[in-house]
C-alpha cells in the first residue's frame, strides 16, 4: 500500500507515489520493456512509480482479503468450539435417556413379574391384609413415579432431537467456514504472488529502494518524541508499551504474534498483554469501544484507516501510531494521518 510505506519526519521521500489505478500493472510492463522508455529517465522513473504503486495497490487489496480471512477463520474457531460443546452435551444428553429408559424397562419388568393382578384379588389371597394394603399405596406411588419418569424421557428425548438438529445445522456453518477460510487465503496467496512477481520485474536498484522503504521500522531512525503523551487508561498504557516493543517485528498475514504480525492481529495482540479481549479483524475492532475524535485521540485509542476500515493502527501520542503495514514491512511508526481514518475507537 503506497500510504503505508513510512513518510520521514526528517524530509526522506519514499519511493512511489499514492496513485494507484487499474490499469498501472500494463503501463509500469510498457515503460519497463519499450526502447524509449530507458531512452528517456523521466519514462522510466515514471514507469518505476507506476509499477510500485501498483504493488502498493496490490498490497492493499491483499490486506483486505487478509482481514476477511481473519473473520472467516475467528468465526470457524468459534463453530468449533460450539460443535463440541454441543456434541458433549449430545451425548450427555443420550446418556440421560438410556438410564431413563432403562428405570422405565425395570419398572415394568417388575409389574409383569408381579402379575397385574387385580387388587380385591390379592387382598384375598394375602395372608395379612393390613400388610397389603400398605403394598397397595406403593404401588400407587410406584404408579405416579412412573408416569413422571415417562414425561421426563419423552421432554429428554425431544431435548436430544433439538440438541442433534442444532449440532447439524453447526457443523454445516463450519464447513461453509472452512471453504471461506480456504477461498480468502487462497486470493490473499493470489495477490501477494503478483506483487513479488511486479517488483522482480523492476530494475535491481528500484528493486533495492522499495525493499529499503519497506523495512523501514523506526528503529534504524529516530524514534518519535511520545514525552507527554498520557494514554487513555493503564491497560491502553500496557497495550501501548506491549505495541512499542513489537516494532521492529516483520508482517505476516494472518500472524497475531508475538513473532510477526498483521496489521489487526498487532493490535489484538498488544491489548491482550494489557488483559484486554479484542475482536481479530479492524472492522470488528473499529467497534470494540467507544468512538472519539481525532482532536482527542489518547494513547492506547486504534485508529480504523479506509472507509471498509480494513487497517488498524495504534495511536502511541504526539501525532504517531504503530503499525504493522503490509508484506516485507516491520512493524514500525507513521504519522497518523499516513491515510485515510475512518475513525478512532478507545477500548
Amino acid at each position: 500500500m503506497a500510504s503505508h510505506r513510512r513518510t520521514s519526519q526528517q524530509g526522506r521521500t519514499t519511493l512511489a507515489g499514492v496513485t494507484a489505478v487499474s490499469a498501472a500493472l500494463t503501463a509500469a510492463a510498457a515503460a519497463l520493456s519499450a526502447p524509449q522508455a530507458f531512452a528517456d529517465p523521466a519514462g522510466r522513473a515514471a514507469g518505476r512509480d507506476a509499477a510500485a504503486s501498483r504493488v502498493d495497490h496490490l498490497y492493499e487489496q491483499a490486506e483486505r482479503a487478509t482481514e476477511k480471512f481473519n473473520g472467516a477463520d475467528a468465526r470457524t474457531k468459534k463453530l468449533r468450539g460450539q460443535v463440541a460443546a454441543l456434541q458433549d452435551r449430545t451425548a450427555r444428553a443420550q446418556e440421560r435417556v438410556n438410564r431413563m429408559r432403562g428405570r422405565l424397562g425395570a419398572l415394568a419388568a417388575a409389574q409383569y413379574r408381579a402379575g397385574g393382578m387385580d387388587p380385591t384379588v390379592r387382598l384375598m389371597l394375602s395372608e395379612r391384609p393390613d400388610t397389603y394394603l400398605e403394598k397397595a399405596s406403593a404401588l400407587d406411588r410406584l404408579g405416579a413415579g412412573q408416569a413422571r419418569e415417562l414425561r421426563g424421557l419423552r421432554a429428554a428425548q425431544r431435548s436430544l432431537e433439538q440438541q442433534r438438529r442444532e449440532t447439524v445445522r453447526k457443523l454445516a456453518e463450519l464447513e461453509a467456514g472452512r471453504k471461506d477460510v480456504a477461498r480468502h487465503k487462497k486470493d490473499v496467496q493470489r495477490k501477494l504472488a503478483t506483487a513479488r512477481r511486479l517488483l522482480n520485474a523492476l530494475p535491481r536498484d528500484a528493486r533495492e529502494a522499495y525493499a529499503r522503504a519497506a523495512r523501514s521500522d523506526g528503529r534504524h531512525e529516530a524514534v518519535p518524541d511520545l514525552r507527554g503523551a498520557v494514554p487513555a487508561s493503564g491497560r491502553a498504557a500496557a497495550a501501548v508499551a506491549a505495541v512499542r516493543a513489537a516494532v521492529g517485528r516483520p508482517y505476516a498475514w494472518g500472524g497475531n504474534g508475538p513473532a510477526s504480525f498483521d496489521c489487526s492481529g498487532l493490535t489484538q495482540w498488544a491489548y491482550g498483554r494489557a488483559g484486554v479481549s479484542l475482536p481479530r479483524t479492524s472492522q470488528a475492532q473499529r467497534g470494540a469501544g467507544r468512538q472519539v475524535p481525532l482532536s482527542q485521540a489518547q494513547p492506547g485509542d486504534l485508529v480504523i484507516y479506509r472507509s471498509d476500515g480494513s487497517h488498524v493502527g495504534m495511536y502511541v501520542g504526539n501525532g504517531q501510531v504503530v503499525h504493522a503495514p503490509y508484506p516485507g514491512a516491520r512493524v514500525r511508526y507513521d504519522p497518523v494521518g499516513m491515510m485515510p481514518i475512518s475513525s478512532i475507537t478507545r477500548p
